[in-house]
């Protein structure tokens, strides 16, 4: 299964690269799209209703300011979806934070710290590693790395 690593704008790369680094550590397949829950409602949602069958396990958002792109996604999937705010804008990114993390009940959204894109990447692999030994291993093997 691959990541769809999604974002409002092309201006947020800087921020998201980080994401498709610890993928590429782990050798998770990744897709990178910009679409943008306001200029582009249509595009996230015809993407993400159709993402399963398309073979992604886990989508991963990053957005600025209002910051609806996660949101967004999970009210068109079932798969798991993971917010990442993005500081854009003078309030630091809490902005976006609180606009990515208060979600209504029944349409969740996992959210990490303003800019840890790649924290949403090692989500996205524990999510993965839930039916990939491989990946699982190299999790562990990370994880245990981290101790010395």
């Amino acid at each position: 299964m691959k990541v769809a690593i999604l974002m409002g704008s092309e201006k947020d790369m800087s921020k998201m690269q980080a994401c498709a680094d610890t993928l590429d550590e782990f050798g998770v397949p990744y897709e990178v799209h910009v679409m943008s829950a306001h200029r582009t409602p249509e595009k996230v949602a015809a993407f993400v209703s159709s993402a399963r069958s398309a073979g992604f396990g886990v989508i991963v958002c990053g957005a600025g300011k209002a910051a609806h792109l996660a949101g967004a996604a999970a009210a068109h999937t079932t798969l798991p979806v993971i917010g990442v705010p993005i500081a854009a804008g003078g309030l630091g990114g809490v902005d976006a934070l609180y606009s990515t993390v208060q979600m209504p009940t029944g349409i969740p959204v996992a959210t990490v710290a303003i800019d840890s894109a790649a924290n949403a990447a090692y989500l996205a692999a524990s999510i993965l590693s839930i039916h990939d030994t491989d990946l699982a291993g190299k999790l562990a093997a990370y994880r245990e790395s981290l101790a010395t």
